[in-house]
């Protein structure tokens, strides 16, 4: 075991012990493997990632297609003194200019970039000589035509990784993937030899239950009333 990342863990994030699968993902990735990793929602693959990038000398790119996700997660990093950016859509031109003049001083540890944006002639000119510890890809599905997410931009991410000076650590994260979504992603993201995590599907803090009820209304004001300190959202 590498105590390590459990003590950034603690550090940084404040938990005491890592979730199901996250500790074996993260030593594979620190022992510089490709990797594969499908995890449910909520099962912490960003934390896979990240620690990582704390241990690695140089910076790592996280290509995410989903811009409240990007900017949670930025905030939340530099919160907790890790300095990030991210580059999408939503940046101004003046907000942009200064995101690549921290690249370009190497002010990053994470950079979160949408995948549209990966492959601009200024992005590329400004990080293809720097020290790119790891390219994280959350939302690997959306490279397959077999998922049910395909995002063409995802098929310029191999030709990006090809452009850069020296090849990073690769790691692909998803929270649902069939057979043939595993093999696109190994291949058109390039990645060699990865290991494979699989921790499971389903969320372990949701449960769904059917319950037949003829007075919605009645039910819905008994249900509320039981579980008053509790917060929660009704379809």
């Amino acid at each position: 075991m590498n105590a390590k990342p459990l003590g950034i863990l603690s550090k940084f994030y404040g938990y005491k012990s890592f979730r199901r699968g996250q500790e074996e993902i993260i030593n594979s990735i620190i022992d510089k493997k490709d990797v594969i990793a499908i995890m449910p929602t909520g099962g912490g693959k960003s934390i896979c990632y990240q620690i990582p990038a704390l241990i690695f000398e140089g910076i790592t790119i996280v290509i995410s297609p989903l811009i409240s996700l990007m900017k949670d997660q930025v905030d939340a990093l530099n919160e907790i003194g890790v300095k990030a950016g991210f580059i999408n859509s939503s940046l101004s031109t003046k907000e942009f200019g200064k995101v690549l003049e921290d690249i370009r001083n190497d002010e990053f540890k994470l950079i979160y970039i949408a995948p549209e944006r990966l492959v601009s002639d200024e992005f590329i000119n400004l990080v293809w000589d720097k020290n790119i510890s790891q390219i994280a890809i959350d939302e690997a599905h959306c490279v397959s035509e077999w998922g049910h997410d395909f995002r063409l931009s995802y098929r310029e991410i191999s030709k990006f990784i090809k452009i850069l000076k020296s090849k990073p650590v690769v790691t692909a994260f998803t929270a649902t993937a069939s057979n043939e979504v595993r093999e696109d992603i190994e291949r058109l993201l390039l990645l060699e030899d990865p290991d494979c995590f699989i921790t499971g599907f389903n969320r372990e803090n949701l449960t769904i239950n059917i319950v037949k009820n003829s007075n919605k209304k009645k039910y819905l004001l008994n249900y509320i009333q039981n579980h008053k300190s509790e917060s929660g959202i009704v379809y």
